[in-house]
């Protein structure tokens, strides 16, 4: 009877995951339709158009929709493992089983002594909340290898530091994996990974780092928190456009520039606060690796120029990592980052001729959204200061470096 009543939570939590996930499927692959534009054109139009390029193993230097670390090309040329699919149909099944990696994983993570299900129901919840979304894009693909890193993490330093190295060559973001990172060996494996990989996609394939200019040079997403400034001016006259450009739809016009130049001085004192946070934190935990990455991602999610519907992903398979551990601090802010996903596939893509329009509803979801994750953003902020900051100093440092080191080396268990 109790192996039974034990069994029950993992059997719904599977029985919800197989639904929803074949929900999902049916949408993608059309045979039902979702609501708002089409979200399974990026596949089969821009992420083809690139895949005929890099097979001629050079990767798209001309089209400024080329955003991405070369690592990306992985991704990209993926579905050439499943031959008998078209482009679009073997990238959907392939997301898909990025997918069930994650939730593998977390199970794995979940069902150890002392731990909990908890993150597994964030993502089991949190993905289908996202809409078809989440399988038309790669960035599920570039989530699951950031949770197997941040899971590994904990006892293999090494191990982590290379699954960084490999996922920030895949699309930049979880380089900031390594936030809560205290062992060496890990910058060092990291940094090792990149400067190999980095070095040998030079070498084979011509403009490995174009990406670099065309991300320089893009401006204020129509999505993002900045954009917001200009959702209400143009309720007063502001005389800008919305406009697809550098592969989003964004804002032209007077002071736009200003805007993004905010952003960009916000993301640097998110970073600066990061790095006061690094040198002041003392009581470092086996959770408080996957909470600061968890709050380094959300910080420079929310001071972006751009907040795409799919970066919620990596803030979901975050947050599920984080719940995986009964002791994290992040419970608040993944239940305010679940709330933001139910918003965002209203905004996009429901909605979205509302938000391109700046209609009072597109206006509306978008506050509504992007004062969720700003909530979020804050709230793990400062619940991972007080978790890790000591009130006063301590008398001697001898003592929290040790603790520092022991509770990086504890069992994932503890």
């Amino acid at each position: 009877m109790e192996i039974t009543e034990a069994r029950r939570p993992l059997t719904w939590l599977l029985a919800t995951w197989g639904v929803t996930r074949l929900v999902l499927l049916l949408f993608v692959f059309r045979v039902f339709l979702f609501p708002g534009p089409d979200v399974t054109t990026d596949v089969s139009s821009i992420y083809q158009g690139w895949y005929e390029v890099l097979r001629t193993g050079g990767f798209p230097r001309t089209d400024v929709t080329w955003q991405y670390p070369p690592a990306a090309a992985l991704a990209i040329l993926s579905p050439a493992l499943l031959p008998f699919l078209d482009y679009a149909q073997a990238f959907f099944v392939l997301a898909f089983l990025a997918d069930l990696a994650v939730l593998v994983l977390l199970l794995n993570a979940g069902l150890r002594p002392r731990r909990s299900l908890r993150g597994a129901w964030v993502w089991v919840a949190g993905v289908p909340l996202l809409g078809p979304t989440v399988y038309a894009r790669y960035d599920v693909m570039v989530t699951a290898v950031a949770v197997a890193t941040l899971l590994a993490g904990v006892r293999h330093p090494r191990i982590m530091g290379a699954l960084t190295g490999f996922a920030a060559l895949l699309k930049v973001w979880p380089v900031l994996l390594l936030a809560g990172a205290v062992r060496r060996r890990a910058w060092g494996a990291a940094a090792v990974t990149v400067a190999a990989l980095s070095g040998l996609f030079a070498l084979l394939m011509p403009g490995a780092f174009a990406f670099l200019t065309f991300q320089r040079d893009r401006g204020t997403e129509v999505e993002s928190l900045g954009a917001l400034v200009f959702h209400v001016a143009r309720q007063f006259g502001w005389q800008g456009r919305v406009l697809l450009n550098y592969g989003s739809v964004e804002f032209l016009g007077p002071y736009v520039s200003v805007v993004s130049d905010l952003a960009l001085f916000l993301t640097a004192v998110a970073f600066g606060w990061l790095l006061l946070w690094r040198l002041a934190a003392r009581r470092f935990a086996p959770h408080t690796l996957a909470d600061a990455a968890f709050t380094a991602v959300l910080l420079f999610t929310v001071t972006s120029r751009v907040i795409s519907p799919q970066y919620l992903v990596w803030l979901v398979g975050l947050a599920a990592v984080c719940l995986c551990s009964r002791a994290t601090r992040m419970t608040g802010p993944a239940a305010l980052v679940l709330a933001a996903s139910s918003v965002t596939v209203l905004e996009f893509p429901v909605y979205f001729a509302d938000v391109v329009n700046s209609t009072p509803l597109g206006v509306t979801l978008l506050f509504v959204r992007n004062g969720l994750l700003l909530t979020a953003t804050l709230a793990a902020a400062v619940r991972l200061w007080h978790s890790t900051v000591p009130e006063r100093a301590p008398d001697r440092d001898p003592v929290p470096d040790r603790t520092a080191r022991t509770s990086e080396t504890a069992p994932a268990s503890s």
